[in-house]
């Protein structure tokens, strides 16, 4: 039951980091429901574990099994992307420089902006999908480039390998927020990528029972800092969130496989409601970087941002209409969610800012599950009247 780089992805999902219980045979790891581990001396202790907070064997067999999955020798899991999204900013000191990409996850445009921003960290915000002004953001204090792709919620697709070379050339790390595409969908590591970010509260988790996140590398380095400031500030997860996502993981595969077929077949059905005005899906020919979705990624994912014909009084309606889709913030679970950005997921993120990136009152965010789609079909045609 080993697994190694050389399987599949769904081998590898289903057995990456994990070995039978020795002591029973069980095929599940364990919840090493433990604080603490017994010394055999000072000092001496069984491989890394003294303290759950430094390492857990759980939460080992989790880490070990996402940076698998992400053609990764490291992986850090921590108690939320957020917490995930701070280790990095972390890596940088007072004075340093950030290129930050300009549509990404409301919460990750609070962290960067209103906590670490007062504390001496430089941002430029810059539209990634336009080299040119991806290039020219850069500075020589510029320590970090951090990527969203596909971004949320207005679904750009950044050329992960084009930036990642613009930031080695300068000397700056690059770290790829891939919650989005999943590791089944896109692995940017492979692409140039220095450091990847997840929230496994979504597609990795699967379920909407957990929240969690996680950074994997391949610099021995860069895992080194990371691994001191995840011990030091002590933001790890709980050992049944790592159970929990180990679960999940599992069938990660068989789950993108259906969100994006279903997310497919309503974005092309969407496309010709005549409730609807825009429909942006990376899966589209419609789309601005389809060509470079097809290029770095092996699906389009399971999320769908649509325009509505009319304002806030006509989303409102819809939204309240939904009967399958469940109005509420989060995403990549097996149920499908809606929600509408400008009020809910994106509502800190300064309204001059979500003017600009285009998160309007008619805009709606679409988090399609795996349930069948034609049920879905009839859920939005019925909501959209």
């Amino acid at each position: 039951m080993n697994s190694n780089p050389s399987h599949g992805f769904g081998t590898r999902a289903i057995h990456a980091g994990q070995q039978p219980d020795p002591s029973t045979g069980a095929i599940c790891t364990p919840i090493y429901q433990t604080s603490t581990f017994v010394q055999k001396s000072p000092g001496v202790i069984v491989e890394e574990y003294d303290y759950s907070r430094a390492a857990n064997p759980t939460r080992k067999a989790f880490e070990d099994n996402i940076a698998s999955l992400e053609g990764a020798r490291h992986g850090l899991a921590f108690s939320s992307g957020v917490a995930a999204t701070g280790v990095v900013i972390h890596l940088l000191s007072a004075g340093d420089h950030v290129v930050l990409c300009d549509d990404v996850y409301g919460g990750t445009n609070r962290i960067f902006h209103r906590v670490f921003q007062q504390m001496g960290i430089e941002i430029t915000l810059v539209d990634m999908t336009d080299l040119d002004a991806t290039r020219a953001a850069f500075r020589p204090n510029t320590k970090l480039a951090w990527i969203e792709t596909p971004t949320n919620p207005m679904l750009k697709v950044v050329d992960i390998a084009a930036v990642a070379a613009i930031a080695k050339e300068r000397g700056a790390i690059t770290a790829v927020d891939n919650t989005f595409a999943s590791p089944y969908l896109q692995n940017p590591l492979s692409l140039g990528a220095d450091i990847v970010c997840h929230s496994t509260t979504k597609y990795i988790g699967g379920h909407s029972d957990a929240i969690g996140g996680v950074l994997v590398t391949n610099d021995d380095d860069l895992f080194k800092r990371m691994k001191f400031i995840q011990l030091s500030e002590g933001a790890v997860p709980g050992i049944q969130e790592c159970f929990l996502f180990l679960r999940s993981t599992k069938t990660l595969h068989v789950r993108m496989d259906r969100h994006c077929q279903n997310a497919m077949a309503i974005a092309r059905h969407l496309e010709q409601h005549p409730k609807v005005d825009k429909v942006i899906y990376p899966g589209l020919e419609s789309h601005p970087q389809h060509a470079i979705a097809k290029k770095q990624m092996r699906g389009f994912g399971g999320m769908i941002t649509i325009y509505l014909k009319g304002g806030l009084d006509e989303s409102r309606k819809m939204l309240e209409k939904v009967r399958i889709f469940a109005l509420a913030e989060s995403l990549g679970g097996v149920e499908s969610l809606i929600e509408h950005p400008a009020i809910m997921t994106h509502a800190s993120v300064p309204a001059e800012q979500r003017a600009k990136l285009g998160i309007a009152d008619n805009l709606v965010r679409l988090s399609v599950g795996i349930e069948d789609v034609q049920d879905l079909i009839a859920d939005l045609d019925q909501a959209l009247g």
